[in-house]
């Protein structure tokens, strides 16, 4: 049975997208869809059932699962009586943010985080490395503010966390006005 038979139009869509997105957030295609398909089912999926509703071999799905699983993005689950494995999404998305952040932290920013540190702590041996180093302690202060924000924005619930991004504009306009009270412009502002 085609795909646009086992989905209706609106999951399908769905689904496809995120096989299309999934290339540029570092995941390939068929995870992106694995993913997308569990995370609308209303019910744990297990492998059998996605391999035949998105048309994948199961060893796909397989190492889907467990490229989704080693991510944290889904839980496995069994059912009573039944001795094959489903796999469900987390239902809050707050948490599936969270979880998201705190693998690409590990992963990615962390790394990078060490090596920018490791060359701030070599001694420059020309005016090349001295302009370098300094382009990088610029990368790792962002960095680090970031991570700091991330860290104080993960411990927000999600109701406080949804208010606060509400705020962005709000936020910026305050921002504005302390400048011109206090007469500081934010391009000439300094690290303080």
């Amino acid at each position: 049975m085609p795909l646009q038979d086992r989905l209706p139009p609106l999951s399908r869509e769905f689904v496809a997208h995120f096989g299309e997105m999934g290339s540029r957030w570092g995941i390939n295609r068929t995870v992106g869809q694995i993913y997308a398909l569990i995370f609308i089912s209303p019910a744990a999926v297990n492998a059998d059932e996605i391999a035949e509703t998105l048309e994948f071999s199961r060893s796909n799905v397989s190492m889907g699962l467990k490229e989704l699983q080693a991510w944290r993005l889904v839980r496995l689950k069994h059912l009573p009586g039944d001795r094959r494995e489903y796999f469900e999404a987390p239902q809050d998305v707050w948490e599936i943010f969270r979880v998201l952040a705190e693998e690409r932290r590990r992963r990615e920013i962390e790394p990078t985080l060490s090596m920018l540190r490791n060359a701030l702590m070599q001694e420059p041996a020309s005016e090349a490395d001295r302009h370098a180093q300094e382009r990088m302690r610029q990368m790792h202060d962002l960095i680090d503010r970031l991570l700091k924000w991330l860290d104080d924005v993960q411990k927000l619930s999600p109701e406080t966390a949804l208010q606060l991004m509400g705020m962005g504009s709000t936020v910026t306009r305050v921002l504005e006005l302390k400048d011109r009270v206090t007469g500081r412009s934010p391009a000439k502002k300094k690290e303080t």
